[in-house]
């Protein structure tokens, strides 16, 4: 890969460039499965840039080709370890459709091409690292992708229950989580065995909250490992829930349940040869400080120079002028792999902050007077919960938001609003708009003022993103979300204020098909619905068992976890498609199959040509003024 004058600002991601910048040893390598983006909406640009102002030296490789190990052999030996992210989603996702058909594009690869990473890619580096640079060099695996995984998980590409990521990828420990308190406390572990000769990795990468290691089991309690403890939880064996699928509904409760960094427990999860997966308690949410920290660190925002042959890297453009206020999320949505991931602890930045950011935007040459958005995984989640998160961790029993409101909960849009009236009253800002979704639960639940009205009046573009995901009420309950007739309420009531305020606005509703508890009646009721409410999407997600979601632990054993009733789970690929062609039952090449879903309940009076018709019969037209039909 060349290396480029105007790349000078960039860490170094080549041999030359580590030449050029005079470095005959560096600290870590950093391995990523998307291209070399130096902005904070990356994993690999935070983690990187995050331990050079620590002090150590990192080198990006990203998207090596993996069919052999030269490119891995190419890099010099780094000092202290090896760091192995997958990318910002995770590759198997990245890689297939819900139908397990292989994807035309990848936004996170120059020029959007796909095919630039490898399948399971947190495995496929990790190993060829161990092959490359030897037993002795640390291997830490993290992102999205280990986070997912580290536990035993269905797979649904293989429809087997995988072991965990840690194993597979051979490496000394697992990060999950976001992991900047992690890396830190790694590296600073990692530098001082350095000095010492201590032996590594095995004894000394114990103990971190936030990781995951592998021991043996005589070699389980270890003095300095204040983690371990008779609290500490054993999971069923992966033995065991390889082939019971009620055990490992059993054990994703607990893991659900347990991931909370204040009450969290240490769990552990036994493999054969008497080997022990160790998940330490989550590590503890970022103050405002160190979430300050991390957002002013000194990054380019741009896609590394070498990619302006492909065209850049297109996920860029959907976050170039997009700004992170919090993490974290407290929705407790069955499907979304955030709780398992970022936790449901909100973790903000300060006002100050985020103002700085917007002026550094607003600086950038080519910015036309729009921050396309300020928020995070829900942009209305601005603030924690409730006070007591802080003390006693978020409750292991029910849900904030599900089935109603917690009496604990605080709701209130107030410090959000008036977040974003700052930023548009800096100077060259015009507009700051929501593109990341807001909970219109939340919104309809607020009655300290009209939080919606401001939002329509100054920070909505034309189109306002919610998820009310279905519209029926069983289906809803096994996603954790609320009634249907909520969103009703809340598309009247913003259809209301736009009429007030003459705008011409639009709900863009999220919807899936084929959740676990789904029916071909469900299906056709939100279909219905879609047509009542004069919903087109043009979009619908599939339902897709994300590893380590309850909806995934819903789908490969036909159970609730949370409650351990019985689910409908759909698993035949042309009921499937069936459900999918419903949510767009006007468009012609979905009749067929809208119409055999339709026959197959008995729901024969929705093919014709009345006003309630989702589909008109086969090979049959009106003729024009008469109530005779024509092939």
């Amino acid at each position: 890969m060349e290396y480029t004058r105007d790349a000078g600002s960039f860490l170094p991601n080549s041999p030359e460039a580590l030449a050029s910048r005079g470095w005959d040893w560096y600290d870590f390598l950093f391995i990523s499965g998307d291209a070399y983006v130096d902005h904070p909406s990356f994993g690999h640009a935070i983690i990187s840039r995050l331990l050079e102002s620590e002090g150590y030296r990192v080198a990006i490789l990203a998207q090596p080709a993996w069919q052999s190990a030269d490119a891995f052999a190419r890099m010099p030996r780094p000092r202290l370890g090896v760091l192995i992210g997958g990318g910002v989603l995770d590759s198997m996702v990245n890689h297939y459709t819900a139908a397990k058909k292989i994807r035309s594009e990848d936004v996170y690869s120059p020029g959007g091409k796909a095919g630039l990473k490898p399948d399971r890619a947190v495995l496929v580096y990790a190993n060829r690292a161990r092959e490359v640079f030897g037993p002795g060099m640390p291997v830490i695996i993290g992102g999205v992708e280990a986070s997912l995984r580290r536990f035993a998980h269905y797979d649904y590409h293989t429809n087997c229950v995988r072991r965990s990521a840690l194993l597979d990828s051979r490496a000394d420990i697992l990060v999950y989580g976001m992991g900047e308190r992690q890396i830190i406390a790694i590296a600073e572990r990692l530098a001082r065995a350095e000095k010492k000769d201590t032996s590594i990795p095995s004894e000394i990468l114990r103990g971190f909250p936030g990781t995951c290691i592998i021991v043996k089991e005589k070699n389980l309690f270890h003095p300095d490992d204040r983690h371990l403890t008779a609290d500490s939880i054993r999971l069923n064996s992966w033995d065991i829930i390889k082939n019971d699928t009620r055990a490992y509904a059993q054990s994703a409760a607990i893991i659900h349940g347990e991931q909370d960094p204040i009450r969290g427990k240490t769990l552990i999860e036994p493999y054969y040869n008497e080997r022990l997966l160790i998940q330490y308690p989550p590590a503890l949410p970022l103050d405002e400080v160190f979430m300050d920290k991390i957002y002013a660190l000194p990054y380019t925002r741009r896609a590394h120079p070498c990619y302006e042959p492909q065209g850049g890297v297109p996920a860029l453009e959907e976050v170039r002028f997009s700004i992170t206020a919090h993490r974290g999320c407290f929705g407790g949505c069955s499907f979304c792999s955030l709780t398992h991931h970022q936790g449901r602890h909100i973790q903000k930045r300060s006002d100050n902050s985020i103002l700085r950011e917007a002026q550094i935007l607003s600086a950038l040459p080519d910015f036309k007077g729009y921050i396309h958005d300020v928020g995070g995984p829900t942009a209305n989640f601005h603030e924690p919960a409730c006070a007591h998160q802080k003390t006693r961790g978020a409750c292991r029993d029910r849900q904030c938001l599900y089935p109603e409101p917690c009496p604990e909960l605080k709701i209130s849009h107030r410090s959000y609003l008036a977040l974003l009236q700052k930023i548009s009253q800096l100077p060259g800002i015009k507009k700051v708009f929501i593109r990341s979704g807001i909970r219109y639960d939340y919104v309809m639940y607020d009655n300290q003022g009209e939080c919606l009205s401001r939002i329509a009046e100054c920070h909505v573009s034309g189109q306002l993103k919610v998820a009310p995901e279905h519209a029926d009420d069983l289906v809803l309950s096994a996603m954790g979300k609320p009634p249907a007739e909520l969103y009703r309420r809340f598309a009247q009531k913003f259809k209301k204020i736009n009429e007030k305020l003459g705008l011409r606005q639009f709900l863009i509703p999220y919807l899936i098909s084929g959740h676990p508890g789904s029916t071909l009646k469900s299906s056709i009721a939100l279909a219905e619905f879609c047509r009542n409410e004069k919903i087109r999407p043009e979009q619908v997600q599939q339902f897709y068992p994300t590893p380590g979601t309850l909806s995934a632990c819903m789908y490969y054993t036909g159970l609730n976890p949370l409650t351990m009733e019985p689910v409908e789970v759909i698993r035949n690929h042309e009921e499937m498609a069936m459900h999918r062609a419903l949510l767009q039952y006007w468009k012609p090449g979905h009749a067929d199959l809208v119409r055999k879903a339709l026959r197959m309940i008995g729901k024969n009076g929705l093919i014709g040509f009345g006003p309630k018709a989702l589909v008109r019969p086969e090979n049959r037209r009106r003729v024009k003024g008469k109530k005779k039909f024509k092939k």
